[in-house]
């Protein structure tokens, strides 16, 4: 799944092509209700923003789009004419601007509504603090984690909940705790203030670092790690050595609502209880 640096990058990449562009044809297809993209037709694109794993594009006249790329999603950009690296029937969302088009292949969340419901929006006003976001507030972020609702949950599967955090996702989940060397299965309760405030710092600086790598493909949290073997520490790495200890990387689904594979050393990070 798409992770806050990615949709940081993929709207980077967009702005330049998208933004103070008049939007000249617009449609959407696919399985499920179709926004009515056509509203959108003649109006000029204000921004293209992204919010945790949301892509935003905003409109003059007060409308928004919403993508979410879920697991395989992606947006692409191409010249007029030029040949789609997708098939067609995968294209969710077509939009064409003078000398650009932009397309959304795959995404299972394409929807258009008013600007002024955002705060409304029942994915978009429930997020927790954006991990990339210049005005980020570390405290707010920590009350969040530390909520009732999530104080009984292992930290692995409370940093990925957006309502707490926005931004990271599995790969980031694993890296941050296996650098911190802070256990998955550890409840959020039984972490003190300045554990829990270093996993939400190393996520940001992994998360600011891969955004700002630009449109190079791949994710990477061994940036600046001269040693390092490879682009990630722990992630996929199931069996193989850790690379501080040397002991078997173990794995297991992790998560009731939707389980995701937690890799961890066992000896650094400490076993299942």
């Amino acid at each position: 799944m798409p992770e806050g640096d990615t949709l940081a990058r993929t709207a980077a990449g967009l702005r330049p092509h998208l933004v103070g562009r008049e939007v000249r044809s617009a449609r959407a297809q696919g399985p499920g209700p179709l926004p009515k993209v056509e509203r959108i037709v003649g109006r000029r694109i204000e921004s293209v923003e992204a919010l945790g794993k949301n892509l935003l594009i905003r409109f003059d006249g007060g409308l928004e789009l919403r993508t979410h790329l879920r697991m395989h999603g992606s947006w692409h950009r191409y010249r007029p004419g030029e040949p789609w690296r997708r098939p067609p029937a995968r294209a969710r969302l077509v939009l064409e601007v003078p000398g650009s088009v932009a397309i959304c292949f795959d995404a299972p969340v394409v929807e258009l509504f008013e600007q002024r419901a955002e705060g409304l929006h029942p994915a978009l006003s429930q997020l927790g603090p954006d991990l990339l976001s210049t005005v980020f507030d570390g405290a707010e972020a920590r009350r969040r984690l530390r909520a009732p609702e999530r104080r009984d949950l292992d930290i692995a599967v409370a940093l990925l909940d957006q309502r707490a955090l926005a931004g990271i996702g599995n790969v980031i989940k694993n890296e941050v705790l296996w650098l911190e060397r802070v256990n998955p299965f550890t409840a959020v309760h039984a972490l003190d203030d300045a554990t829990v405030d270093e996993l939400v710092a190393t996520a940001r600086r992994l998360l600011q670092a891969n955004a700002d790598r630009g449109h190079r493909a791949g994710r990477v949290t061994t940036l600046g790690d001269r040693g390092a073997p490879g682009p990630l520490y722990v992630y996929r790495r199931g069996g193989r050595p850790c690379r501080r200890c040397g002991a078997p990387i173990a794995t297991t689904r992790q998560g009731e609502d939707l389980p995701r594979t937690t890799y961890w050393c066992p000896t650094c990070q400490g076993g299942r209880s």
